[in-house]
Protein backbone atom coordinates (compact mmCIF):
# COMPACT_ATOMS: atom_id res chain seq x y z
CA UNK A 1 0.00 0.00 0.00
CA UNK A 2 1.30 3.42 -0.93
CA UNK A 3 0.69 6.72 0.79
CA UNK A 4 1.51 10.11 -0.69
CA UNK A 5 3.08 12.51 1.80
CA UNK A 6 2.75 16.05 0.51
CA UNK A 7 6.39 16.83 1.04
CA UNK A 8 9.26 16.12 -1.29
CA UNK A 9 11.98 13.74 -0.19
CA UNK A 10 14.35 16.58 -1.12
CA UNK A 11 13.10 20.17 -1.32
CA UNK A 12 13.77 21.61 -4.77
CA UNK A 13 14.63 25.26 -5.34
CA UNK A 14 15.93 26.87 -8.51
CA UNK A 15 17.01 30.29 -9.62
CA UNK A 16 16.27 31.22 -13.24
CA UNK A 17 14.29 28.58 -15.17
CA UNK A 18 16.15 26.99 -18.08
CA UNK A 19 13.70 25.23 -20.46
CA UNK A 20 16.50 23.63 -22.47
CA UNK A 21 17.89 22.08 -19.33
CA UNK A 22 14.39 21.09 -18.25
CA UNK A 23 14.19 19.10 -21.44
CA UNK A 24 17.43 17.32 -20.52
CA UNK A 25 16.00 16.45 -17.10
CA UNK A 26 13.23 14.46 -18.75
CA UNK A 27 15.84 11.79 -19.43
CA UNK A 28 15.71 10.97 -15.72
CA UNK A 29 11.93 11.22 -15.61
CA UNK A 30 10.84 9.04 -18.51
CA UNK A 31 14.09 7.74 -19.98
CA UNK A 32 15.71 4.31 -20.04
CA UNK A 33 17.84 5.01 -16.98
CA UNK A 34 15.33 7.26 -15.25
CA UNK A 35 13.49 7.08 -11.96
CA UNK A 36 10.24 5.60 -13.24
CA UNK A 37 12.11 2.73 -14.87
CA UNK A 38 14.02 2.09 -11.64
CA UNK A 39 10.85 2.25 -9.51
CA UNK A 40 9.01 -0.20 -11.74
CA UNK A 41 11.96 -2.56 -12.16
CA UNK A 42 12.71 -2.94 -8.45
CA UNK A 43 9.06 -3.06 -7.39
CA UNK A 44 8.11 -5.75 -9.90
CA UNK A 45 11.23 -7.72 -9.04
CA UNK A 46 10.10 -7.45 -5.43
CA UNK A 47 6.62 -8.73 -6.23
CA UNK A 48 8.22 -11.75 -7.91
CA UNK A 49 10.70 -12.40 -5.10
CA UNK A 50 10.21 -15.44 -2.84
CA UNK A 51 13.00 -14.33 -0.49
CA UNK A 52 11.26 -12.16 2.17
CA UNK A 53 14.40 -10.29 3.26
CA UNK A 54 15.51 -9.31 -0.21
CA UNK A 55 11.94 -8.65 -1.27
CA UNK A 56 11.84 -6.04 1.50
CA UNK A 57 15.00 -4.48 0.05
CA UNK A 58 13.57 -4.33 -3.45
CA UNK A 59 10.26 -2.84 -2.32
CA UNK A 60 12.00 -0.26 -0.11
CA UNK A 61 14.26 0.97 -2.88
CA UNK A 62 11.52 0.74 -5.50
CA UNK A 63 9.36 2.98 -3.31
CA UNK A 64 12.20 5.44 -2.81
CA UNK A 65 12.64 5.65 -6.57
CA UNK A 66 9.02 6.83 -6.82
CA UNK A 67 9.99 9.62 -4.44
CA UNK A 68 12.92 10.43 -6.68
CA UNK A 69 10.55 10.55 -9.64
CA UNK A 70 8.57 13.20 -7.80
CA UNK A 71 11.74 15.21 -7.13
CA UNK A 72 12.92 15.01 -10.76
CA UNK A 73 9.44 15.79 -12.05
CA UNK A 74 9.16 18.85 -9.81
CA UNK A 75 12.61 20.06 -10.83
CA UNK A 76 11.90 19.54 -14.54
CA UNK A 77 8.52 21.29 -14.25
CA UNK A 78 10.17 24.35 -12.68
CA UNK A 79 12.56 24.61 -15.60
CA UNK A 80 9.96 23.85 -18.29
CA UNK A 81 7.16 26.09 -17.03
CA UNK A 82 8.12 29.19 -19.11
CA UNK A 83 7.28 27.18 -22.24
CA UNK A 84 3.60 27.41 -21.38
CA UNK A 85 3.17 31.09 -22.31
CA UNK A 86 6.40 32.19 -23.95
CA UNK A 87 6.76 31.59 -27.70
CA UNK A 88 10.56 31.83 -27.60
CA UNK A 89 10.81 29.14 -24.94
CA UNK A 90 8.06 27.06 -26.55
CA UNK A 91 10.23 26.68 -29.63
CA UNK A 92 12.74 24.73 -27.54
CA UNK A 93 10.35 21.78 -27.61
CA UNK A 94 6.91 22.24 -29.23
CA UNK A 95 5.81 18.82 -27.97
CA UNK A 96 6.21 19.89 -24.36
CA UNK A 97 4.87 23.39 -24.96
CA UNK A 98 1.80 22.56 -27.04
CA UNK A 99 0.83 19.04 -25.99
CA UNK A 100 2.00 19.30 -22.40
CA UNK A 101 1.61 22.97 -21.55
CA UNK A 102 5.16 23.25 -20.28
CA UNK A 103 4.80 20.23 -18.03
CA UNK A 104 6.46 16.87 -17.69
CA UNK A 105 5.28 13.75 -19.48
CA UNK A 106 6.43 10.16 -19.58
CA UNK A 107 8.99 10.48 -22.32
CA UNK A 108 12.71 11.06 -22.50
CA UNK A 109 14.68 14.13 -23.55
CA UNK A 110 14.00 13.58 -27.27
CA UNK A 111 10.31 12.78 -26.94
CA UNK A 112 10.41 8.98 -27.04
CA UNK A 113 7.61 7.56 -24.90
CA UNK A 114 8.45 5.60 -21.78
CA UNK A 115 8.20 1.86 -22.31
CA UNK A 116 8.27 -1.23 -20.12
CA UNK A 117 10.93 -2.52 -22.50
CA UNK A 118 13.35 -0.53 -20.33
CA UNK A 119 12.83 -2.99 -17.46
CA UNK A 120 15.18 -5.90 -16.78
CA UNK A 121 13.24 -8.56 -14.88
CA UNK A 122 14.13 -12.26 -15.04
CA UNK A 123 12.61 -13.73 -11.87
CA UNK A 124 16.08 -15.03 -10.93
CA UNK A 125 17.09 -12.98 -7.89
CA UNK A 126 20.87 -12.90 -8.33
CA UNK A 127 20.51 -12.04 -12.03
CA UNK A 128 18.05 -9.27 -11.22
CA UNK A 129 20.34 -7.84 -8.54
CA UNK A 130 23.19 -7.66 -11.05
CA UNK A 131 20.89 -5.75 -13.40
CA UNK A 132 19.97 -3.41 -10.55
CA UNK A 133 23.60 -2.67 -9.73
CA UNK A 134 24.21 -1.79 -13.40
CA UNK A 135 21.05 0.34 -13.50
CA UNK A 136 22.22 2.40 -10.54
CA UNK A 137 25.63 2.88 -12.16
CA UNK A 138 24.03 4.16 -15.38
CA UNK A 139 21.73 6.52 -13.49
CA UNK A 140 24.66 7.88 -11.49
CA UNK A 141 26.49 8.78 -14.69
CA UNK A 142 23.40 10.47 -16.15
CA UNK A 143 23.04 12.64 -13.04
CA UNK A 144 26.74 13.47 -13.17
CA UNK A 145 26.39 14.67 -16.77
CA UNK A 146 23.30 16.71 -15.90
CA UNK A 147 25.22 18.41 -13.09
CA UNK A 148 27.92 19.35 -15.60
CA UNK A 149 25.33 20.99 -17.86
CA UNK A 150 23.86 23.50 -15.39
CA UNK A 151 25.14 26.39 -13.31
CA UNK A 152 22.01 26.72 -11.16
CA UNK A 153 22.98 26.10 -7.53
CA UNK A 154 19.60 24.80 -6.38
CA UNK A 155 19.39 22.42 -9.32
CA UNK A 156 22.89 21.12 -8.66
CA UNK A 157 22.05 20.51 -5.00
CA UNK A 158 19.01 18.43 -5.92
CA UNK A 159 20.90 16.46 -8.56
CA UNK A 160 23.78 15.86 -6.14
CA UNK A 161 21.30 14.37 -3.67
CA UNK A 162 19.79 12.09 -6.31
CA UNK A 163 23.20 11.08 -7.65
CA UNK A 164 24.41 10.16 -4.18
CA UNK A 165 21.38 7.96 -3.53
CA UNK A 166 22.27 5.95 -6.64
CA UNK A 167 25.54 4.95 -4.97
CA UNK A 168 23.69 4.10 -1.74
CA UNK A 169 21.37 1.80 -3.67
CA UNK A 170 24.26 0.24 -5.57
CA UNK A 171 25.93 -0.60 -2.27
CA UNK A 172 22.71 -2.13 -0.93
CA UNK A 173 22.15 -4.27 -4.02
CA UNK A 174 25.80 -5.38 -4.00
CA UNK A 175 25.60 -6.37 -0.33
CA UNK A 176 22.35 -8.28 -0.96
CA UNK A 177 23.95 -10.17 -3.86
CA UNK A 178 27.06 -11.03 -1.83
CA UNK A 179 24.92 -12.17 1.11
CA UNK A 180 23.40 -14.87 -1.09
CA UNK A 181 26.76 -16.69 -0.98
CA UNK A 182 26.82 -17.53 -4.68
CA UNK A 183 30.02 -17.69 -6.69
CA UNK A 184 30.41 -14.66 -8.99
CA UNK A 185 29.84 -16.69 -12.17
CA UNK A 186 27.31 -19.13 -10.79
CA UNK A 187 24.20 -18.25 -12.79
CA UNK A 188 21.10 -20.41 -12.60
CA UNK A 189 21.28 -24.14 -11.82
CA UNK A 190 22.76 -25.75 -14.97
CA UNK A 191 26.59 -25.70 -14.93
CA UNK A 192 28.52 -24.59 -18.05
CA UNK A 193 30.55 -26.99 -20.20
CA UNK A 194 33.84 -27.27 -18.24
CA UNK A 195 36.42 -26.88 -21.03
CA UNK A 196 34.43 -24.46 -23.17
CA UNK A 197 33.89 -22.02 -20.32
CA UNK A 198 37.68 -21.63 -19.99
CA UNK A 199 38.25 -20.67 -23.60
CA UNK A 200 38.80 -17.08 -24.73
CA UNK A 201 38.41 -16.71 -28.50
CA UNK A 202 40.94 -14.33 -30.04
CA UNK A 203 38.59 -12.83 -32.63
CA UNK A 204 40.56 -9.78 -33.76
CA UNK A 205 43.42 -9.37 -36.24
CA UNK A 206 47.06 -9.02 -35.33
CA UNK A 207 49.94 -6.68 -36.14
CA UNK A 208 51.11 -5.09 -39.37
CA UNK A 209 48.71 -5.13 -42.30
CA UNK A 210 46.25 -7.14 -40.23
CA UNK A 211 45.51 -4.39 -37.73
CA UNK A 212 46.69 -3.39 -34.28
CA UNK A 213 48.47 -5.61 -31.81
CA UNK A 214 46.21 -7.92 -29.82
CA UNK A 215 45.76 -6.88 -26.21
CA UNK A 216 46.59 -9.24 -23.37
CA UNK A 217 45.25 -8.97 -19.85
CA UNK A 218 43.62 -10.93 -17.03
CA UNK A 219 40.55 -11.44 -19.21
CA UNK A 220 42.42 -13.57 -21.75
CA UNK A 221 45.38 -15.04 -19.88
CA UNK A 222 45.93 -16.89 -16.64
CA UNK A 223 45.86 -20.35 -15.13
CA UNK A 224 42.14 -20.82 -15.73
CA UNK A 225 42.02 -19.35 -19.25
CA UNK A 226 42.88 -20.93 -22.58
CA UNK A 227 43.54 -18.51 -25.43
CA UNK A 228 42.06 -19.97 -28.64
CA UNK A 229 42.72 -18.55 -32.10
CA UNK A 230 39.42 -17.84 -33.82
CA UNK A 231 38.66 -20.45 -36.50
CA UNK A 232 38.05 -17.70 -39.05
CA UNK A 233 41.67 -16.56 -38.76
CA UNK A 234 43.34 -19.96 -39.05
CA UNK A 235 43.02 -19.80 -42.81
CA UNK A 236 44.60 -16.36 -42.78
CA UNK A 237 47.61 -17.66 -40.89
CA UNK A 238 48.33 -20.23 -43.65
CA UNK A 239 47.87 -18.37 -46.97
CA UNK A 240 47.22 -20.28 -50.15
CA UNK A 241 49.42 -19.28 -53.05
CA UNK A 242 47.78 -16.71 -55.23
CA UNK A 243 45.04 -15.81 -52.81
CA UNK A 244 46.58 -12.90 -50.97
CA UNK A 245 44.48 -9.76 -50.92
CA UNK A 246 45.99 -6.31 -51.23
CA UNK A 247 45.31 -5.60 -47.57
CA UNK A 248 47.31 -8.62 -46.43
CA UNK A 249 44.37 -10.90 -45.77
CA UNK A 250 43.65 -14.08 -47.67
CA UNK A 251 40.56 -15.38 -49.36
CA UNK A 252 39.56 -18.96 -50.02
CA UNK A 253 39.23 -18.59 -53.79
CA UNK A 254 41.99 -17.15 -56.05
CA UNK A 255 39.47 -15.52 -58.39
CA UNK A 256 38.10 -13.53 -55.49
CA UNK A 257 41.23 -11.39 -55.56
CA UNK A 258 42.72 -11.97 -59.00
CA UNK A 259 39.77 -10.54 -60.92
CA UNK A 260 37.76 -12.21 -63.71
CA UNK A 261 39.44 -14.82 -65.86
CA UNK A 262 40.30 -13.84 -69.41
Amino acid sequence: MYHHIKELMYTVQIGTPDPKFGNMLLEQFGGANGELAAAMQYSIQGLNCDDPERKDLLMDIGTEELSHLEVVGTLARMHLKPMKNNRKFAEVDPLIAIAGGGGVALHNSVGDAWTADYLKITGELDVDLRSDIAAEARAKIVYERLINFTDDAGTIDALQFLMTREITHMKAFTAALESMGKQPFSIGSIPPTPELVRQYFDDSTGIGDRGESNARGPWNQGADIELVEAPAFKELASPIKGTRKSNGLYAGKPEAVAGPKK
